[in-house]
């Protein structure tokens, strides 16, 4: 086993993992690759590394109206809960279904990234990874797509500009698919930077031009690997988040870009990840007291999501308690 850094053995674990049972629960079909064990094989890998006893463990609680109201409309909130099954499955459409476990689970994935805002704020923690699916960052604000039903890290943006009265805060999406559900409920906040990097032409198949000091999209092709991703990353991303100076940093973390996923081609490997990771971290601690909340979003090769999702906790972890 894995020996951990000195700074993993303090006494108060500085780095909340927030997790839910009923996470395992929400299943679209047999065989689909947005399957439960995407969420145990990254807690599975941190015990193999000797990390997951020096993370703070919470469980997720439920996202209440009121906080996903603020990013999604009452009236689809009220949608989605009237479209939960008592049995079976219900399609939202062709690659979106709900099980009778996926309300739960969904309310579950956004109540956890209000649980990291609200530990960050009060000093408990100083970074977190939400372990929960389903993702987000595809639901548009009256919109269920991409195996997302309601967009979590935009619950915890929100709940951190409103609640917590923060002035900036930033979101950082590296999944390989364009996270449109999240531009589609900020494009037009001046509180919120949006950073994404994405292959295209791949789903949902959008390729949205970027905004001055708002959203810095860089799209790159099939193909592209480290060098592209890392230029892309320093050129474009780091300019734009030193110039904003955000007091938080919200990471959509999907790990699909990896050379072995199934669903894309773009050609990453797990040191990207512990890069890109080390980069945000570095930007929070210049400008938000070290304040990173960082939730699964894609990643379905289980092996590539495994390393690549324990080598990004791991570097959340790294100097979380300097």
């Amino acid at each position: 086993m894995e020996t951990p850094p000195d700074e993993h053995r303090q006494a108060r674990p500085p780095v909340a993992f927030i997790s839910h049972a009923a996470c395992r629960l929400h299943q679209m079909s047999p065989g689909h690759p947005e399957q439960p064990a995407r969420v145990a094989v990254i807690a599975d890998e941190l015990r193999a590394r000797g990390l997951h006893d020096f993370l703070a463990h919470y469980d997720a609680p439920r996202a209440t109206d009121d906080q996903l109201a603020r990013v999604h409309p009452v009236a689809y909130v009220e949608h989605i809960r009237e479209k939960a099954p008592a049995a079976g499955l219900e399609a939202l459409d062709p690659d979106t279904a709900m099980c009778p476990e996926t309300l739960e689970a969904a309310l579950r994935a956004a109540g956890a990234n209000v649980l990291a805002v609200d530990l960050l704020m009060s000093g408990r923690a100083r970074r977190a990874f939400c372990n929960v699916r389903p993702p987000g960052h595809h639901a548009e604000r009256s919109r269920a797509m991409g195996f997302c039903f309601f967009n979590n890290v935009a619950v915890g943006a929100a709940h951190a500009l409103e609640r917590h009265g923060l002035e900036r805060v930033a979101i950082l999406d590296f999944d390989v698919h364009l996270g449109n559900g999240t531009e589609d409920i900020f494009r037009d906040e001046g509180r919120v930077l949006l950073c994404s990097l994405y292959q295209y032409p791949l789903y949902p198949g959008m390729n949205p031009p970027s905004v001055a000091e708002r959203i810095v999209n860089c799209p790159l092709p099939g193909g592209s690997g480290s060098d592209a991703f890392r230029a892309a990353v320093t050129q474009h991303w780091l300019p734009a988040l030193e110039a904003f100076a955000p007091q938080m940093i919200f990471v959509s973390a999907g790990f699909d870009a990896h050379a072995s996923d199934p669903l894309a081609e773009l050609q990453l490997t797990t040191d990207d990840y512990a890069w890109v990771t080390d980069a945000a971290c570095a930007v929070a601690d210049r400008h938000a007291s070290g304040r990173v909340v960082s939730t699964l979003e894609g990643g379905y090769d289980l092996q590539a999501l495994a390393a690549s999702g324990a080598a990004h906790i791991e570097r959340l972890m790294a100097d979380a308690t300097s």
